[in-house]
């Protein structure tokens, strides 16, 4: 992404009083003139500090023009021993000889430092990443401190008495503060080397490859996986992978995350089911020996045609959300053993989109995730004159974001999405909940500058808007707490893969009941804790998106996934048209949208809309959006959970079915050929 006009004028000031300093430096050095080199060092130096408290992605640039720390740092103390030589008569050179030798001797540990540094990272990057997993057998231990793992921190640090001190010799003519500073700096490195020597001793180094690997086929062994969830991506992507962490803990067997990138591991939500990274296609292949049966794919990614290489495995694809755009359809998933979907338009999708998927390998599991949203209980409770959020109605517009095509249809919020706030914050019956996708700006600024001036739209509304505060109880932030510590490992800043793994091994029997607990508390006091009617620019993880929908009485939204979530709770919604398409075409194109209202770009006709919500005896669509309901997600009985699970069951019979068929064929032509080498060693000879 382009850098922020704003930062440019903060970078260049920077590099400029940098080179400033050692500008003036040079001269100070070379005339000599001490109040000169005292000021542009001093300077020198406040400007490194800048760099590392505020602007660090400055380092980056100049390391990339070579002048990274070392550079600079060592042509601040060159300068300095400059000064000194220019500073004393011809035979005190030899005096100054040691100090010289000295700070040679600093930067040749430096190196040493960075060297071993080097060695011991490689020995504490395993060939398997765990989670929720007792991996103590692998010898996991601390990483080493950051001051000895980045040498952007050590140089400064370990390096900066010895600079103080040829200042201080350089102003006061004194060869002994120089001796100490260099000194001091010398036993930093020392100790910092014999740290890092230390860590690589048999005894407190990791196991090496072999050794982890073996770990993990006995861990394999030990724990018989059945079904696991197989997910790559970037760092954007993991909610992909979580809204199935729960169906995931309840099914049937011992479920199993399998993941490829290292970083992803801390990116997936909170959950006690285990999970292996293995970033290496040689260590993914090692799943074939196992007892996993069925993997389970949220998404599509170029690694994925790695692991279904193996041929023991069944392999599903159930997608993370399911919506009318050509994304849920994609060529893609005819590479898998069936394709589960909600329900039978999402069969229709696929007959229609003609993408190679058959028919047969279509399952229709409903979306087991949305058992947390509870169904339609009447109308707001203003229309009935009880007690509510403020007797208010409260809107959900929870537009999706702008996609790769650049289609003007996928998202609302470029063209409409300030017109449908600013009609909701025109009525003052309405509460306002604003939850935009996560991704929203990342591809057409446009769609993030939008959003900023909607949410500047809710922030002006509230400042007019005085609701009744809620007395402080500290039961959000009692409740945060109990989650936070549930859910959540604290590391240091300087914690590896390794130190993480042994923070977080095998979890606490009950947890997950616990967290389900203190999830639900959470939300009740988060909802208890906001201003009665006070509108809601939502965005962090939590309240999720779920939790939304149980609070909102209508939703306003895009042609996306979030639709046929809500319609699990058979409320109102309405789906605004940027497509250019009229409405008649628009429903016909996107059947998702056959039971919602539909809005203009200029949001006209909302005053209805709020009113057949308030009053469901005028709203037209409640029928179909039942139909709709059974449509999409298919019947209320049994749960999705229960088919989710029934179909994983399947799947991972017919996996050891064909897993035996395999092994009786194998048997078969295994004899055949050790009978026929004989006969074929004889013929040689």
């Amino acid at each position: 992404m382009p850098t922020p006009l704003s930062r440019i004028p903060a970078r260049a000031l920077v590099t400029a009083l940098l080179a400033a300093a050692f500008c003036a430096q040079a001269v100070a050095a070379l005339r000599p003139h001490i109040p000169l080199l005292v000021a542009a060092t001093v300077a020198s130096l406040a400007v490194e500090g800048m760099l590392y408290r505020w602007h660090r992605g400055m380092l980056s640039v100049f390391a990339k023009s070579h002048a990274d720390i070392t550079v600079r740092h060592v042509l601040r103390d060159l300068l300095l021993v400059v000064a000194l030589l220019r500073l004393g008569e011809q035979h005190r050179e030899t005096l100054y000889t040691p100090l010289v030798a000295g700070l040679l001797a600093f930067y040749a540990l430096h190196c040493a430092i960075q060297a071993v540094s080097v060695l011991v990272r490689r020995t504490r990057t395993l060939p398997v990443v765990t989670r929720n997993i007792d991996a103590s057998a692998l010898r996991l231990s601390p990483s080493p401190p950051a001051l000895l793992r980045r040498p952007g921190d050590r140089l400064p640090a370990f390096g900066l008495p010895a600079t103080a001190g040829l200042l201080a010799t350089a102003a006061t003519d004194d060869p002994r503060c120089a001796a100490l500073g260099i000194a001091l700096s010398l036993g930093l490195a020392l100790l910092g080397l014999y740290d890092l020597l230390v860590r690589l001793l048999p005894s407190r180094r990791p196991a090496g490859e072999r050794e982890a690997l073996a770990w993990l086929d006995a861990w394999l062994a030990e724990y018989r996986p059945t079904v696991g969830l197989y997910f790559s991506g970037g760092a954007a992507s993991a909610y992909q992978a979580n809204m199935w962490l729960e169906p995931l803990a309840q099914l049937e067997g011992r479920p199993l995350i399998v993941l490829r990138e290292r970083f992803m591991v801390q990116k997936i939500g909170p959950t006690d089911v285990p999970i292996l990274c293995l970033p290496k296609v040689s260590t993914l292949m090692r799943l074939e020996q196992s007892t996993l049966q069925a993997l389970i794919h949220p998404s599509n990614s170029g690694k994925t045609s790695q692991v279904l290489r193996i041929p023991t495995l069944k392999h599903t694809f159930v997608n993370h959300g399911e919506s009318d755009k050509l994304s849920s359809c994609n060529p893609y998933a005819k590479a898998y053993d069936e394709v589960w979907v909600a329900g039978p338009a999402a069969r229709e999708r696929y007959a229609l989109a003609e993408v190679g998927v058959e028919d047969k390998d279509v399952v229709e599991i409903g979306r087991p995730q949305l058992d947390a949203v509870r169904p339609y209980a009447g109308p707001p409770a203003d229309a009935r004159g009880g007690a509510g959020d403020g007797h208010r109605t409260t809107v959900l517009y929870a537009p999706t974001w702008e996609g790769w095509d650049g289609n003007p249809g996928n998202t609302s919020v470029i063209e409409a999405g300030e017109n449908v706030v600013r009609a909701l914050l025109a009525d003052p019956g309405v509460r306002v909940l604003y939850k935009p996708h996560p991704l929203t700006g990342s591809v057409d600024p446009r769609a993030g500058a939008a959003d900023l001036r909607i949410r500047e739209l809710i922030r002006a509304a509230n400042r007019e808007r005085a609701g009744e505060q809620p007395r402080e109880t500290g039961e959000l932030a009692r409740c945060s707490r109990e989650l936070d510590r549930l859910t959540t490992t604290t590391f240091r800043a300087s914690a590896d893969q390794v130190e993480r793994m042994l923070l977080q091994s095998a979890p606490e029997p009950g947890r997950a009941k616990a967290v389900a607990r203190a999830t639900a508390a959470w939300e009740e006091a988060y909802w208890a804790s906001l201003p009665a009617g006070e509108h809601q620019v939502v965005t962090d993880v939590r309240p999720t998106l779920y939790a939304c929908f149980n609070r909102a009485d209508l939703l306003i939204s895009d042609v996306s996934s979030v639709i046929s979530d809500f319609l699990a709770s058979g409320k109102p919604y309405a789906v605004a048209n940027t497509s250019g398409l009229a409405e008649d075409v628009f429903r016909k194109a996107f059947p998702t949208v056959r039971a919602a209202t539909v809005l203009t770009p200029d949001a006209a006709g909302m005053p209805e809309l709020l009113d057949a919500v308030r009053h469901p005896e005028r709203d037209e669509l409640v029928e179909a959006r039942a139909e709709l309901k059974r449509h999409l997600l298919g019947p209320d009985e049994p749960t999705s959970q229960v088919r989710f699970n029934e179909a994983v069951q399947a799947l991972c019979s017919a996996a050891r079915e064909h897993r035996a068929r395999m092994e009786e064929r194998l048997a078969a032509e295994i004899p055949e050929q050790r009978g026929a080498e004989p006969a074929t060693a004889a013929s040689e000879r």
